[in-house]
């Protein structure tokens, strides 16, 4: 059974950083491409970013130059550093995970990812 696990998060002033991480475990690691994603109060789940194993990448306009993603494929992790953040980057964020296929696009509509982690508040507030 495919477990995702999150950690990071909090409460951090417009114009700070956070870090979130994500570990997979439990499937088969050699195909596959990891997320993030969140979802504002009253607001539909969107992309943030992804990666896939040799590392390429793809991020929402929103976040472009603020955020970054990352993978350790060791660990099966990945991360999310968040920088320059604003109030409205307050979501709840979520790691997804996903069978990914060669040469396929990477893509963040959020109802084509099958495995979720549980989320974590982001707010970001003076």
């Amino acid at each position: 059974q495919l477990q995702i696990r999150q950690s990071g998060g909090g409460l951090v002033h417009p114009g700070g950083s956070l870090r979130l991480s994500c570990e997979v475990t439990n499937w088969d690691t050699r195909y596959y491409i990891l997320g993030w994603f969140r979802q504002a109060p009253g607001k539909e789940r969107e992309g943030v970013a992804c990666i896939i194993r040799d590392g390429n990448t793809a991020y929402s306009d929103s976040v472009k130059g603020r955020f970054t993603i990352s993978r350790d494929n060791a660990k099966n992790a990945v991360y999310l550093q968040m920088n320059s953040l604003k109030p409205e980057d307050t979501a709840v964020y979520f790691c997804a995970a996903d069978r990914y296929y060669s040469g396929a696009v990477l893509d963040l509509r959020p109802e084509v990812w099958d495995h979720w982690g549980q989320g974590t508040q982001v707010t970001v507030s003076s």
